[in-house]
């Protein structure tokens, strides 16, 4: 088979492109099984078509025997990774171990293995608190909680291997920088699972006398599947040019800002239901106004973002309201 169509993705339990054999591995500890079978229902894909192995990046042995069998492989998309700011205050040593370790093995043995084409997962979180908007691809760098400061390290891990005198060339990496990803499928299927994040009786907006509109936080809100179609835009960035692909840094954003209460009118929208919400102190190191400079995607990768605050509420609400419990059945039934 054409290696050129075989594209490995870790941590990617619901990423499928109809032309390509994707083999994903994952260890499902905040994704489930369940959401690969519903994307082989959605696009008629086989088994041979999706592949899924269970591996955890951090086990060295496990992964490069998996990538070894995936081999050959012509591009990786890494998405894997432990990815909640608080949790990850709470369990630094946590963090760096699942994430900087997991994508070090990974590299060592895409290497081994002959790929050298690599898409990364990073976040806006690397601007830390970036002084103005919107945020171009040159801003200043620097994390402020260990999520963040993974998702920096690992950039500078990529940047590193792609400056080393011998071989580092024949890496060709994109690093795209999501903003705050919103929204399910349209159809319902595949959505977050909402493993660990549980159930309130209300939100909790954090400040209201900020510098924006109506004083809460605003940021920059795209929706999964333009993030997706960011994916697919990288892969054939690869694909076509990979000559003028070094190591390069690509925002992921609509380039508008959104206040927490606007989301919260367009979900009551979606929904016909009042979200319940109470106004709570700042929290600390939170900007006022976060949003992108989606410029660069669209002149280097042919790509920007489509759908807005409507279609990112509307697919949620239809997402959360046929999946209550994500992909576990209820206890009920």
């Amino acid at each position: 088979m054409d290696s050129l169509k075989r594209v490995l993705v870790t941590g990617g339990a619901g990423f499928w492109k109809r032309d390509l054999t994707v083999i994903v591995l994952d260890n499902l500890v905040n994704s489930s099984e369940e959401s690969l079978r519903r994307v082989r229902e959605l696009t008629r894909a086989s088994e041979q078509r999706l592949q899924f192995h269970n591996v955890d990046l951090t086990d060295g042995i496990a992964l490069d025997a998996a990538v070894a069998k995936a081999a050959p492989v012509s591009s990786c998309i890494h998405f894997a990774g432990l990815k909640a700011v608080g949790e990850s205050v709470e369990q630094p040593l946590r963090y760096y171990r699942n994430n900087l370790i997991g994508t070090l093995n990974l590299l060592q043995s895409l290497h081994r293995h002959g790929c050298r084409r690599f898409v990364f997962s990073s976040s806006a979180t690397v601007y830390g608190q970036a002084e103005k908007v919107p945020i171009p691809e040159s801003s200043p760098l620097g994390a402020t909680n260990p999520y963040g400061k993974t998702k920096l390290f690992i950039e500078e891990f990529l940047r590193d291997l792609h400056a080393a005198p011998h071989g580092g060339h024949d890496w060709h990496i994109l690093i795209l920088r999501y903003f705050n990803p919103v929204g399910a499928h349209p159809s319902g299927r595949i959505g977050e699972d909402p493993v660990a994040v549980g159930r309130r009786e209300f939100l909790s907006v954090y400040g209201n006398d900020y510098p924006t509109p109506d004083g809460t936080g605003v940021r920059d809100y795209i929706h999964v599947v333009d993030l997706a179609k960011g994916h697919v835009a990288a892969l054939q960035k690869l694909e076509r040019d990979e000559s003028s692909v070094g190591c390069v840094a690509v925002n992921l954003g609509t380039g508008h800002g959104y206040s927490v209460l606007d989301m919260v009118k367009a979900f009551e929208k979606a929904s016909g239901r009042r979200i319940p919400y109470k106004i709570v102190g700042r929290r600390p190191g939170d900007a006022a106004t976060v949003y992108a400079d989606p410029s660069f995607a669209k002149s280097f990768l042919g790509w920007e973002a489509e759908l807005g605050i409507d279609e990112m509420c509307a697919s949620t609400w239809k997402w959360q309201s046929e999946n209550p419990h994500g992909y576990r059945k209820s206890e009920a039934a």
